[in-house]
């Protein structure tokens, strides 16, 4: 359904303040696939380049050489909703958008939204009216969730979609996306810092580190005989609970 190849992304300083210096590698010869309807867990510290994937992989950025095949349509969910839903947009306006610039009659966006609203829980009649600051965090990010899916994508890339949440919120949304991933037969990219949370979403794990992927195997693989002493570095680090 998806698969990347030797993907490569740098970014360069300019300016006398940054002085001499070789290029930053975000992504530095990334290669990975994905099955369809199984989950790809993208986990590594901040900055080792996970989110640049998430936007060569929908087109927000172009990569430098490389390439990513897809097998059907895909959308993003990112990891701040406050950030990423207009504020001057309604409920009904931000899960609609997409459906009506593709010409969509308004009657068939109205049933669309509605029934991708009931999809993340929400209820058509208390929110396609209301606007993202009227709702809590758990509540936004289901709106950005039915944003990414009411175009019925075949993948969604998951960009730390459960980060910004309270703990007590998390465990939920995350049930959220295995039940919506079963019922529309979705192919997910999961991305997060979180080695528990990639545990429960994923069905292979890749970890990253300085913009390369230092091991890549089953979730089980990885989390009882992890090869990479990087990996190994980052279990030990998950706190007892």
């Amino acid at each position: 359904m998806l698969k990347v190849f030797d993907l490569k992304k740098y970014f360069y300083k300019h300016g006398a303040l940054f002085g001499p210096g070789g290029p930053v590698k975000a992504v530095d010869g990334v290669s990975f696939s994905i099955e369809k309807g199984k989950t790809f867990g993208l986990v590594g510290e901040s900055g080792c380049g996970k989110s640049t994937i998430a936007k060569l992989v929908v087109g927000i950025l172009k990569p430098d050489s490389g390439s990513v095949e897809l097998g059907g349509d895909r959308d993003i969910v990112f990891q701040d909703p406050c950030s990423s839903l207009n504020p001057r947009m309604s409920v009904k306006e931000i899960v609609g958008e997409s459906l009506f610039v593709r010409g969509m009659k308004k009657k068939d966006i109205r049933k669309t939204v509605n029934q991708t609203l009931h999809l993340v829980r929400l209820d058509p009649s208390a929110s396609l009216e209301k606007y993202p600051h009227q709702f809590s965090g758990g509540e936004r990010q289901r709106i950005a969730i039915a944003r990414a899916i009411v175009r019925r994508p075949e993948i969604v890339v998951l960009d730390e979609p459960v980060s910004s949440l309270d703990v007590s919120i998390q465990a939920s949304i995350l049930n959220l996306l295995k039940d919506i991933q079963e019922e529309l037969h979705l192919t997910y990219l999961f991305i997060s810092h979180d080695l528990r949370v990639v545990e429960f979403m994923a069905d292979t794990v890749g970890v990253m580190r300085d913009g390369k992927l230092v091991e890549i195997a089953s979730r089980e693989e990885i989390y009882s005989d992890p090869k990479s002493p990087y990996t190994r570095q980052l279990l030990a680090s998950i706190p007892e609970i």
